[in-house]
C-alpha cells in the first residue's frame, strides 16, 4: 500500500510547528512560522515574528506518493521529484500552452523506471504534481520578480542563475524558454504552492533519511532525474550524447566509493556515463548531502533519448530496457552498498 503525502502528516486540527529556511545569494535567514490546518482545504500560517495571520487555501488531495517495501533492508533511499504529471486545473486554466509543451518540463516516466525500489527493500518517494507547477528540487522560494504582481519579501531569493534561467520553485518557463503564464500571480499564490506541497514533500524525505539513520546509522539519497537529449553532452567519436550523468556535488555529496560503485554498475550494463557535468545535483543533492554525518546523496541524470519519444513524451521501445537496467542497479546496489561500507565512506 502507498503511503500517501499529506494524509501521513496528521496535521488537520492540530498545529505543526515548522521551521522555514531560505538560503538566499547573500547567506541564509530563518522564518519561524506555527501552521495548522482548521479543515480540510484551509490551513492557517502564524508568523511567530511578527504575530501575524494569514489563511491560505490548499489542495487538501495528495500530492506524492512513498512506496514502502514489504521489509526495509536497505539505507538506500530512491526519490523521483519531477515525473509528476496530475496538472492543476489552476495551472491549466492560467497557462497558455498545450499540455504536451507543459510535459516537455517533467522527467517523464522517470518514477516507473525506479518503481522497483520497494522490491529490492528501499522506499520510492515520487511527486505526483509537475514541476511546471511548482519544483521541490529548488529553495522553498527561489522565485523571479517579474513573474508576481506583489514585491517579494526579503526572504525570498531572486537573484539565483536558476531563477535567472526561469526555472525557480515556480518556474517561468519551460523546458523549450515558451512562458508558462499569461498573466502575473500573486505571491501569495506562490506561499500557497508551498504550504501544500513543497513542505510536505520535504517534510516526507526528511523522514525517509532520519528513518534510515535510526535503523541503519546511515543514509543514501539516490535523486532520479532525466535530461533532454538535446542537452547531454558528446564524448564519443560519433558525438553521441552521453547516457548518464552522475552528480556528487564534485565529490562533496557522497563519498567517492558511492559515486564510483553507482558509475562502474552502469559501464557494465554500457552506457556512457560521466560526473558533474553539466549536472553537478540540484538543491536537493546540495541539502541533503552530508557525508560526514552519515547521510549521502547523488543525482542520476538520464537521456530521455533512451527510453522515450521527447516530442510526443510516450514510452518508446526502450523503454524496458531501461527500465531493466535500472531495477538491476537498484537490487546490486542494495546489496553492495551495506551500512558498513557507507558508513565508512567519507567525501
Amino acid at each position: 500500500m502507498a503511503w500517501i503525502g499529506k494524509q501521513a502528516l496528521n496535521v488537520r486540527g492540530f498545529p505543526v510547528d515548522f521551521i522555514l529556511c531560505y538560503k538566499g545569494y547573500n547567506g541564509s535567514g530563518a522564518a519561524r512560522m506555527e501552521m495548522s490546518m482548521d479543515r480540510a482545504d484551509l490551513l492557517t500560517v502564524t508568523d511567530l515574528g511578527r504575530g501575524k495571520d494569514r489563511q491560505l487555501h490548499v489542495d487538501a488531495s495528495p500530492s506524492f506518493r512513498i512506496l514502502p517495501p514489504a521489509l526495509r533492508t536497505s539505507p538506500l533511499i530512491f526519490n523521483s521529484p519531477h515525473s509528476g504529471s496530475e496538472y492543476p486545473d489552476d495551472l491549466m486554466a492560467s497557462t497558455g500552452l498545450d499540455p504536451t509543451s507543459l510535459r516537455r518540463s517533467e522527467d517523464s516516466f522517470v518514477d516507473q523506471l525506479f518503481a522497483d525500489a520497494p522490491l529490492h527493500g528501499a522506499p520510492l518517494l515520487k511527486a505526483l504534481f509537475p514541476r511546471a507547477y511548482l519544483d521541490v528540487n529548488r529553495e522553498a522560494f527561489e522565485l523571479d520578480p517579474l513573474m508576481f504582481e506583489d514585491t517579494l519579501p526579503d526572504h525570498v531569493n531572486t537573484r539565483s542563475l536558476r531563477v535567472a534561467a526561469g526555472f525557480g520553485t515556480i518556474a517561468r518557463v519551460v523546458a523549450e524558454g515558451m512562458a508558462i503564464y499569461r498573466k502575473k500571480l500573486p505571491f501569495s499564490e506562490a506561499e500557497r504552492r508551498v504550504a501544500a506541497l513543497y513542505h510536505p514533500y520535504h517534510n516526507a524525505l526528511s523522514g525517509l533519511l532520519s528513518g534510515s539513520l535510526q535503523q541503519f546509522g546511515c543514509a543514501l539519497l539516490i535523486d532520479c532525474h532525466s535530461m533532454p537529449s538535446a542537452g547531454a553532452p558528446s564524448i564519443s567519436a560519433d558525438r553521441r550524447g552521453v547516457d548518464i550523468i552522475l552528480g556528487d556535488r564534485y565529490g562533496t555529496s557522497c563519498g567517492p566509493l558511492i559515486s564510483q560503485t553507482i558509475e562502474e554498475i552502469l559501464r557494465g550494463q554500457g552506457y556512457q556515463v560521466v560526473r558533474n557535468s553539466p549536472y553537478a545535483g540540484g538543491y536537493i543533492t546540495d541539502c541533503y548531502g552530508r557525508p560526514g554525518h552519515g547521510q549521502h546523496a547523488v543525482q542520476i541524470e538520464i537521456n530521455r533519448a533512451l527510453y522515450m519519444d521527447e516530442t510526443q513524451v510516450t514510452r518508446s521501445d526502450g523503454f524496458a530496457r531501461v527500465k531493466q537496467h535500472m531495477s538491476d542497479l537498484i537490487f546490486v546496489l542494495c546489496q553492495r552498498l551495506t551500512p558498513e561500507l557507507i558508513i565508512s565512506s567519507k567525501s
